[in-house]
């Protein structure tokens, strides 16, 4: 069922971006008076056929669902009427052709800007940005941050959760620079601190880099009482129950659930003496934790879960919700760093600063696809946003085959006065299968080796 449900959000998460960067070239093409012979959702053998409007345009859906295509009237493509030149794709002033092969990712970006402005106008939920116990050692530590303080802007942008520190400080992680912190006291005071990221490097990127920097969130105290348990997991199997307040394990003094779950994350399959308090008498039971592999470790774990003091854990929880005016505006400016973080990371992996083991392919999308899914709408649509900027960013780089590589010949077209000739277009294209390949074999790759270390 989760592999069901994971096929289906990679095939909805394809299928919305793909129709509508199609759609941005069908419509612009349009627009400048262009005849569309075809738009295609996926390559190969069609699978459904369909003509509609005055030039019967064939509306199809093929095999091959990885991408899509707008085919168009041209000359380079067959043999055009007399009567239709005016309508033919190469005919038409380099401006209008500009137009069109750019509408496609300009497409998915606006998406994308639709997306986020959504996000903020119905609410973005996230965890609060409050330090717990700075470790020692770290930059926030020598920066002098303390526990209790609750980050309000980093560099002058003003954060509102976890969510935000963390892109906020990635943007300026490969910049090997100081930040400016903002924090406030809950009390109305502000405080401002110089964070040194020198010591991350770009290995740190895919990992808990706030965590290395003694940005660590918060936790409410939560007391070692069983709240929940597994069905036929360790717990309840040796007789633990509901309510159940754990005092001791193997004669270690239990304080709260953190000090449990390291306990038995360090015990698996070794007995455990579980000294708890039932209906004011002590109880002791014995149980063995089961073994479970968890990226590349084996840890132990007896399938309980604590009980959470709700009103505490809703006061860590905040909303953020904009006016449809400041949402759309913060909807452009995400986009806007997005796209501008996504090329600077293209542009780093070109020249070896940051490693392509970020390149992603379809087998992670997917994997992320299904997870963000699993989360709810709100996720899903974050993730979709994302993902339509990667891939208008991606379509406007400068490599013959994608949409990039045909306004690179428009420009050159501009500056030479006449169209390229056929033959560097031919070689064009055979640099740009090399580099798809390549880009192909990396991501494909990266994405196997995830599978398998995870």
């Amino acid at each position: 069922m989760n592999l069901l449900f994971t096929l289906v959000s990679f095939a909805v998460t394809l299928g919305v971006l793909i129709v509508v960067h199609e759609l941005g070239h069908y419509f612009v093409a349009k627009w400048c008076g262009v005849k569309v012979l075809r738009f295609s959702i996926g390559f190969g053998k069609p699978l459904f056929t369909r003509r509609r409007g005055p030039d019967q345009t064939e509306w199809v859906l093929a095999a091959f669902p990885l991408g899509g295509y707008v085919k168009m009237l041209d000359e380079g493509e067959g043999a055009v009427a007399p009567h239709e030149l005016a309508r033919a794709f190469n005919r038409q002033p380099v401006a209008k052709r500009i137009a069109v092969v750019m509408a496609g990712p300009f497409a998915n970006l606006i998406l994308a800007v639709a997306l986020y402005c959504l996000l903020f106008m119905a609410g973005v939920p996230g965890v609060k940005p409050m330090l717990g116990n700075v470790p020692k050692g770290t930059a926030a530590a020598v920066a002098g941050l303390s526990s209790g303080e609750v980050l309000a802007a980093i560099e002058g942008e003003p954060v509102a959760t976890w969510q935000d520190a963390r892109w906020e400080i990635l943007k300026h992680i490969l910049k090997k620079q100081s930040v400016r912190l903002e924090t406030s006291n809950g009390q109305g005071s502000q405080s401002y601190y110089s964070l040194d990221l020198s010591g991350l490097t770009e290995k740190d990127l895919d990992g808990d880099f706030l965590g290395k920097l003694g940005l660590v969130g918060f936790k409410p105290l939560i007391k070692p009482v069983i709240g929940q348990l597994k069905a036929n997991g360790p717990a309840a199997q040796a007789g633990l129950v509901e309510g159940d307040a754990i005092r001791s394990v193997n004669s270690q003094s239990i304080a709260q659930w953190e000090d449990l779950v390291r306990l038995v994350r360090a015990s698996p399959g070794k007995p455990l003496q579980f000294e708890v308090e039932r209906g004011g008498g002590r109880h002791v039971i014995t149980l063995v934790p089961d073994l479970v592999k968890e990226n590349g470790e084996t840890v132990g774990k007896v399938g309980a879960g604590p009980k959470i003091d709700e009103r505490a854990m809703r006061d860590m929880f905040i909303e953020v919700r904009y006016a449809p005016h400041v949402a759309l505006w913060k909807a452009l400016h995400k986009t806007w760093d997005m796209s501008l973080f996504s090329l600077e990371m293209i542009g780093r992996m070109v020249v070896g600063q940051v490693s392509l083991k970020n390149i992603s392919g379809p087998i992670t999308i997917a994997d992320y696809a299904g997870q963000s899914a699993h989360l709810g709408l709100l996720p899903f649509l974050s993730f979709l946003a994302l993902i339509s900027i990667s891939l208008g960013v991606l379509n406007l780089l400068p490599v013959p085959l994608l949409d990039g590589g045909h306004l690179m010949y428009y420009m050159a077209e501009i500056i030479k006065g006449s169209p390229v000739s056929e033959k560097t277009m031919e070689i064009g294209q055979q640099i740009g299968v090399a580099l798809l390949l390549m880009l192909m074999v990396f991501a494909f790759y990266n994405d196997i080796n995830r599978l398998i270390t995870s």
